[in-house]
């Protein structure tokens, strides 16, 4: 039986009952097959938006752009156009592109911002309101990537996402659920209790959503593209916001936001060529280093969940958290050692260190030349040429910051966390930096947000990424190997427990059924402590293009999403 099944289904079933749907057809299925394309979201109005796309005649990009504007609307737990994230390319022709629409800290921010007069970091003011918030870069990655990559407009790619803002659409129970964990923080913002409350209590499932501002800046963003959201109306309202709320998003910061198109990051594992994403992505590189490491050990023999490998994916995990926190920030503003980290050498001279029989202890991040929303949202599309894209996109928490820009209806972001607010203080997610991802004037935040396409012999394989704060890196990984080393289909491949470890705190985290007793009692011999309860490692959402070319898109069966295809 499939983890969470029954719910989803009673959900659908409350959603159709209570309202006839703005799309016809909700896919609600984990797993989808076809032979010319699919996509998987974490929510299923995406879903349908992206496959109709596609479906006429569209490309990945294409269905790309509409299915992120509809996590806008749908998914506002991390769908966002007040975020940021990266977007992953690789075109049928062998193109590759690596957009960062990630967001920027503020012309006024300086390193100190967030500390209090005793040294101490203000925890409320970099997480919650308006004075967490960086510049969005949502919407001018979207337009960047469908101008340079897409074959339709931005008007029509804009449209179910307008549609489903006005109209409205049923709670479903994954909404309502977060609504009401997060009521506390929602309900401190009037512009937010407006959208998400009725009277005095979030909306239940099964209630409508209706958006009409979100609807009024989609359609300003729509018809005039970044013009309709960096300037005139929309930005007047969200500077109105910063003024009201102690912010510190300006005018100009908002006017001379750019997104940046990179490289993608590439490497060979097995017979498998990785790309990536490059800084200020820690994930991409993360990602390499251990896949690095690894490629010198015979996993399968070593037995999937069994001690010995587990142990060996703690002692590489270790290794690349720690070079996380020592050496990776924004490339535009630090000298990031890209090459050095993801090269077979430092490969080589980290494995010597590695012990086999008990637990390392590992140092930050030695130099390699010589020697995240937690609610973010990842969504994965392959098209019937072959285009694929992964897209991983955030405002950082659930709800971001937890306001809403009064007027404009969507929800600002607290990516300025994602910062190192003080060197070596965790932040809310527990990962620790320093100088490289320290505060700066126009700088982009650090992120674990780890889109990753897989080439075999040349032809696309896998196209994958995840939501889940600093667990997305550990469970891309995990499920790459899973597929590439273990031999799995990539159902169970999804399907399977993950463990995480990041170097600090040094405690194992584990999901349930991932450690047996007699796998856990070999752990603690090795030197091994574990987090007392299990939880989710990350929300895989996936496709496999099988050798006959069928498309097999998988959801995660943590999340709420749903795959489709055709």
């Amino acid at each position: 039986m499939i983890v969470g099944l029954w719910p989803r289904l009673l959900a659908v079933a409350v959603v159709l009952c209570a309202a006839p749907p703005v799309v016809r057809e909700l896919p609600n299925d984990l797993v989808a097959l076809g032979h010319s394309a699919a996509v998987v979201t974490a929510e299923p109005h995406a879903t349908a938006v992206g496959l109709e796309v596609l479906q006429r005649g569209g490309n990945a990009v294409d269905a790309a752009v509409a299915v992120a504007l509809t996590l806008a609307v749908t998914h506002p737990q991390a769908g966002n156009l007040g975020g940021g994230g990266f977007l992953l390319i690789r075109m049928a022709n062998g193109t590759t592109s690596a957009i960062d629409f990630r967001e920027t800290a503020p012309k006024v921010a300086t390193t100190d911002m967030y500390l209090r007069p005793d040294g101490s970091v203000d925890t409320d003011k970099v997480q919650f309101g308006a004075s967490a918030a960086g510049v969005p870069g949502s919407p001018a990655g979207l337009v960047l990537a469908l101008q340079k990559f897409g074959t339709k407009t931005l008007k029509s790619v804009a449209a179910p996402a307008i549609r489903l803002a006005r109209e409205g659409f049923a709670v479903d129970q994954f909404l309502a659920a977060s609504l009401v964990e997060e009521q506390k923080g929602l309900g401190r913002y009037p512009s937010t209790r407006k959208v998400f409350f009725r009277e005095d209590r979030p909306l239940r499932m099964g209630e409508m959503l209706v958006q009409e501002d979100l609807a009024g800046t989609l359609e300003r963003f729509a018809e005039h593209g970044v013009r309709g959201f960096y300037e005139g109306r929309t930005a007047e309202l969200i500077v109105a916001q910063m003024e009201r709320d102690g912010g510190f998003v300006s005018q100009k910061d908002l006017a001379g936001y750019a997104p940046r198109e990179r490289a993608a990051l590439r490497a060979s594992y097995r017979d498998c060529e990785v790309l990536t994403m490059p800084p200020p992505s820690s994930g991409g590189v993360a990602l390499l280093e251990m896949l690095n490491l690894l490629e010198a050990y015979d996993l399968k023999a070593l037995g999937h969940g069994g001690s010995e490998y587990l142990h060996l994916l703690t002692e590489v995990m270790a290794r690349a958290y720690a070079d996380r926190s020592r050496w990776l920030g924004d490339p535009d503003h630090y000298p990031v050692p890209v090459e050095g980290l993801v090269g077979k050498d430092y490969a080589k001279t980290l494995r010597a260190s590695i012990r086999r029989e008990q637990k390392s202890v590992v140092l930050p991040g030695m130099p390699p030349g010589g020697k995240e929303s937690d609610d973010t949202t990842h969504f994965s599309v392959v098209d019937k040429d072959g285009n694929a894209v992964a897209c991983t996109t955030t405002i950082n928490s659930t709800f971001g910051a937890m306001v809403v820009v009064d007027g404009a209806g969507f929800l600002l972001n607290n990516e300025m966390d994602d910062f190192s607010a003080k060197p070596g203080v965790p932040n809310q997610f527990g990962l620790v930096g320093g100088k490289a991802n320290a505060i700066a004037p126009g700088k982009r935040m650090l992120s674990s947000m780890t889109p990753t396409i897989v080439l075999e012999k040349g032809e696309l394989r896998l196209v994958l990424g995840a939501p889940g704060g600093g667990r997305i890196i550990t469970a891309v990984l995990q499920v790459l190997l899973n597929a590439v080393d273990f031999g799995m289909g990539l159902e169970r491949a999804v399907r399977a427990p993950r463990i995480h470890y990041q170097w600090q705190p040094e405690t194992v985290r584990w999901e349930m059924f991932a450690l047996p007793p007699d796998v856990r009692e070999a752990l603690a011999k090795k030197g091994h402590t574990f987090d007392p309860r299990p939880l989710g490692v990350g929300q895989v959402f996936a496709i496999e293009v099988l050798p006959a070319g069928d498309r097999l898109g998988v959801c995660d069966h943590r999340s709420g999403g749903s795959a489709a295809a055709y």
